[in-house]
Parts: C-alpha cells; sequence; structure tokens
C-alpha cells in the first residue's frame, strides 16, 4: 500500500475506532516530514465509487506533508458537511486518495488550464475562494472545471474570478 494512503488510512481507523489522532509514526518516508504542502484527502466507496468525504488545504497549514495528512484524513471521515460522520462499519467499503498539491500559481487565461492535468482555484473580489482538483470523473471541459468551483465557492457566474492552477501528485 502507498505509503501516503497508508497514513491517511491509519489516521482516519484510529479516530474512528477510538477518537484518538496518532502521533506521526516513526517509519514514515522522510519526504513526508520535510516536505510542506497542501493536501487533499478523499475518500470513496469502494463498493459503488460514490464520494463519501473530501477534505484540504491548498497551502500547508501544518508542519508537513504527514501532518496535513493525519489532520485531512480524520477531517474528511468526520467533518465533510456534506456528510454523516463516517462510521466503523464503513472502514472495510472504504478506497482512499490522498492529492499532495504543488504551489498554486496565478494564471491570466482559463487557456492556460487542462482539467485531466490541473486543479483549478477561483477566488472572487471579496476573498471567497473554490478549488477543483484534477482529473475529476466527469469533469471533462475547463468551463466544466471552472463553474463546479465557482459553485462550491458560492460565486455566481456573473462574477469577477481570479484563476490559480496547480498541480497533484495523487497517491491511491
Amino acid at each position: 500500500m502507498d505509503e501516503y494512503v497508508k497514513l491517511a488510512r491509519n489516521s482516519l481507523e484510529t479516530y474512528i475506532r477510538t477518537g484518538q489522532i496518532i502521533s506521526l509514526p516513526a517509519d514514515i518516508p522522510s519526504e513526508m516530514k520535510e516536505k510542506k504542502a497542501g493536501v487533499f484527502v478523499s475518500l470513496h466507496k469502494k463498493s459503488s465509487r460514490e464520494l463519501r468525504g473530501c477534505i484540504g488545504t491548498f497551502l500547508p497549514t501544518k508542519k508537513n506533508v504527514a501532518h496535513e495528512i493525519i489532520s485531512n484524513a480524520v477531517s474528511a471521515a468526520v467533518d465533510d458537511p456534506r456528510f454523516n460522520p463516517l462510521t466503523p462499519k464503513e472502514l472495510t467499503d472504504l478506497e482512499i486518495n490522498v492529492d499532495v498539491l504543488s504551489e498554486p500559481e496565478k494564471i491570466e487565461s482559463q487557456k492556460e488550464l487542462n482539467p485531466k492535468i490541473y486543479g483549478v482555484i477561483v477566488k472572487s473580489a471579496d476573498g471567497r475562494a473554490g478549488l477543483l482538483l484534477p482529473d475529476i470523473e466527469g469533469v471533462r471541459t475547463v468551463n466544466d472545471q471552472i463553474s463546479i468551483a465557482c459553485q462550491k465557492a458560492g460565486i455566481s457566474s456573473q462574477e469577477k474570478i481570479s484563476l490559480y492552477r496547480f498541480t497533484v501528485s495523487r497517491h491511491k
């Protein structure tokens, strides 16, 4: 199992079963301890491929990627407002993806996007922001990608937005 996914699974399973946040395991790869980056943890039901939770940070908020994974894995399981908290019996039907984000870069035009390669962040003048990861099933066009990110942020199609793009290192 991928080390990033293993850490996310251990974090959320421990929390769901005991209510405890795990300590950083001693045997995790050094890159996870040394690197800082935004991280998204996505949970899907294996049986139906349905989204079950997704929480993340587009910039680092913790001291390293490992701590971002631990925090966001637990949050994806219990804090995603679209879903009820995960239950212990759901753990066996859970697929976990961990996306480590590159630093977002401001772009001038949607022509600089490709929904298969780049994730997008949209920002309104008043600071509302929405994010959509790259290579999401059912998102085929840049317009789809921007529209969904705006919808997540509560930004109307008439508002002026700033665009940012990023890539991910996806761990399954």
